[in-house]
């Protein structure tokens, strides 16, 4: 989608926004790139361009065929256009939707675009933005779609780690932990499983410790993330 942003100069950003980006994204050290899928050479040259000013690797494309032709799983972040020739950023969208892709994706729009944009906000795109960008937007955009991903991988890469745990345990022990997480006192788990009360101890602090929980309201935690039973309501 052709559009007036010329690449920008160095001094188009201030000094001390750019320090302090510089700063941030040091700190956090992203490893994942930013891909970049628009029709307008020029357009990519100048986000790739600012990008890459302040520390982010960018890879661009110039329709969304050729990215889907990648793997999304390599990304960080997509900045995504949304009237483009052939595949549109919608379809485009769509088809990272019907993926599952963890990709947090920010779609670029022309004025009379934004009815689009909303559409892709209702289908899970993690924000828009419209041309011309203002860049320091931009960039801070960028940085919390990165942020947001790095949260999500952290989160189900800490969800994978406590099924294996928990898959690790003893089928008895198993059951005590959902027992324990359903509220259940200890005499009433050995009753319901007809062991003794100092088995079920002996179990729970074995699964406690294997789980990695610190006490019973970790465990009762990591019983919910597991769904093993169903989270609190406010008027539990």
């Amino acid at each position: 989608m052709p559009s007036n942003i010329t690449k920008p100069a160095a001094a188009s950003i201030s000094t001390t926004s750019s320090t302090a980006t510089s700063t941030a994204i040091s700190t956090t050290s992203p490893s994942l790139p930013i891909a970049v899928v628009d029709d307008d050479q020029a357009l990519r040259e100048s986000l790739v361009w600012l990008l890459e000013s302040v520390g982010l690797a960018t890879h661009s494309f110039g329709n969304g065929e050729l990215f889907l032709s990648t793997n999304s799983s390599e990304y960080g972040a997509l900045l995504l256009d949304v009237r483009m020739p052939g595949m549109s950023g919608l379809q485009v969208q769509q088809q990272l939707v019907d993926q599952h892709a963890a990709l947090p994706i920010i779609m670029m729009t022309g004025h009379g675009d934004v009815p689009m944009a909303v559409a892709a906000l209702k289908n899970g795109a993690f924000d828009f933005i419209e041309k011309p960008f203002n860049h320091q937007q931009l960039i801070d955009v960028v940085q919390q779609a990165l942020g947001s991903a790095a949260l999500h991988r952290q989160s189900r890469e800490q969800r994978i780690m406590l099924q294996e745990r928990y898959q690790a345990l003893r089928p008895k022990e198993q059951r005590i932990v959902a027992h324990v997480a359903e509220g259940m006192t200890s005499k009433e788990i050995a009753k319901h499983m007809q062991i003794s009360g100092k088995t079920v101890e002996v179990y729970r602090l074995r699964a406690m410790k294997a789980m990695g929980a610190a006490n019973l309201a970790e465990l009762v935690r990591q019983a919910v993330a597991l769904e093993l039973v169903p989270p609190l309501t406010a008027d539990e």
